[in-house]
């Protein structure tokens, strides 16, 4: 049954077969079982205790549930739901509908005994708040700009639970047992890319090494991008990093060292921006709590399907409330002032054909590593942003 804020444990009235099952519930509780399993009564000495089942009340948590969140006039706000959630409810119930529509396991069902369990709520719930607060299901049992693409960086998860055997493969320099993300976030913190379960031995170069990050480039499978800075055309986009990243036409590193004042600028704008990866991190950590603390699982998989679950949530946040942003004004109106004469085109609009096999020939595949890792063309960017940013920024117009 699909939510449309309303409850799904409807009364008689609102359910025309609500009486019927209540019948079939009796009668598989109280009746089947004699029925097929006559017994009778057990001897027990006198100080044996009777154990006592605990009676969840999942109807009742479903209900409290309801009432306190999805209900016309729920007992917790708007802004408390948010911060419980880590997201706006009709985003929360269009992930909900579509996730019990496509998997069984969310769907409520009858055990074996004939008793509804958890209902889709519930279990969505239980969900939502164990990686917003990366707590065990126990613990919820209460409801049951110009050519840069983006910003590239790691992240450690700390694997607390890694197997002894692996142990020495997945200590990093901490001397704990992690895993390594690489993303691609942009300035609305929009994880553009990312790849999960690299050893936490590795270092960047490492990931990025192994990483599908440039797949589609060298495939030929991404679009063509075209711009212009300081009157000079590049036709790469390219990705802001640390240090430790080579020097490839993709990737722009700032100046630990910077000699001239136009390298200090470049520097200190270069940095500020390149903080939106690291920013997306520490959101992701702040919203979900279980990629913040030590992980317990001891499947590798399992930790990479939790890793992409919260990204993908992470995401579907980022893109339903962007325009509640504090900036969101600031950026529209740059945007639509700098339409007009923008300079980075993809392709003018024109349509464009990609292939989506692998290349035509080796050759194709080595042009293009080649001109991705072109050291010479990094530096010619390189000096003609330094040169865009001071003509920009420097100066009086600092």
């Amino acid at each position: 049954m699909l939510f449309e804020y309303s409850s799904s444990s409807e009364s008689a009235d609102e359910n025309p077969y609500g009486e019927v099952d209540r019948m079939v519930d009796e009668f598989v509780t109280h009746h089947l079982p004699n029925t097929f399993f006559p017994r009778g009564p057990r001897l027990r000495n006198v100080n044996d205790t009777i154990p006592i089942r605990a009676d969840r009340n999942r109807e009742e948590g479903h209900n409290r549930l309801f009432n306190d969140y999805f209900a016309e006039n729920p007992v917790y706000s708007d802004k408390q739901y948010r911060r419980r959630f880590r997201m706006r409810r009709p985003l929360f119930c269009c992930i909900m509908n579509k996730m019990v529509e496509n998997d069984v396991f969310l769907q409520q069902r009858r055990n074996a005994a004939g008793k509804l369990g958890l209902s889709g709520l519930q279990k969505c719930t239980a969900a939502i708040r164990m990686l917003a607060y990366g707590l065990a299901p126990d613990a919820i049992d209460e409801y049951l700009r110009m050519g840069m693409i983006g910003s590239i960086d790691c992240m450690h998860w700390e694997w607390k639970n890694c197997p002894t055997a692996w142990r020495g493969q997945y200590q990093g320099r901490s001397g704990k047992a992690s895993l390594i993300l690489e993303a691609v976030a942009d300035q609305d913190l929009w994880i553009w890319h990312s790849f999960f379960c690299i050893p936490g031995s590795s270092n960047d170069l490492n990931v990025l090494h192994r990483s599908p990050v440039f797949d589609d480039v060298l495939t030929g499978k991404a679009p063509p991008i075209t711009f212009q800075v300081n009157g000079h055309e590049y036709n790469m986009g390219y990705y802001l990093t640390d240090g430790i990243y080579p020097n490839w036409a993709t990737f722009i590193q700032g100046f630990s060292r910077p000699q001239l004042e136009t390298e200090r600028l470049f520097a200190n704008r270069q940095a500020h921006v390149r903080k939106d990866v690291e920013r997306a991190f520490g959101v992701l950590q702040a919203r979900f709590a279980i990629v913040r603390q030590p992980s317990l699982a001891y499947d590798e998989d399992i930790l990479g399907d939790i890793m992409k679950a919260c990204i993908i949530l992470h995401n579907m946040i980022v893109e339903d409330e962007r325009d509640m942003y504090v900036r969101a004004d600031v950026l529209r109106r740059y945007y639509e002032e700098d339409l007009s004469s923008l300079t980075a085109t993809v392709n003018n609009g024109e349509p464009f054909e990609f292939q989506t096999g692998q290349p035509y020939s080796i050759n194709a595949l080595l042009g293009r590593i080649t001109a991705l890792r072109s050291s010479q063309i990094h530096h010619s960017l390189k000096e003609d942003l330094i040169e865009h940013n001071w003509q920009k920024y420097g100066g009086n117009n600092h």
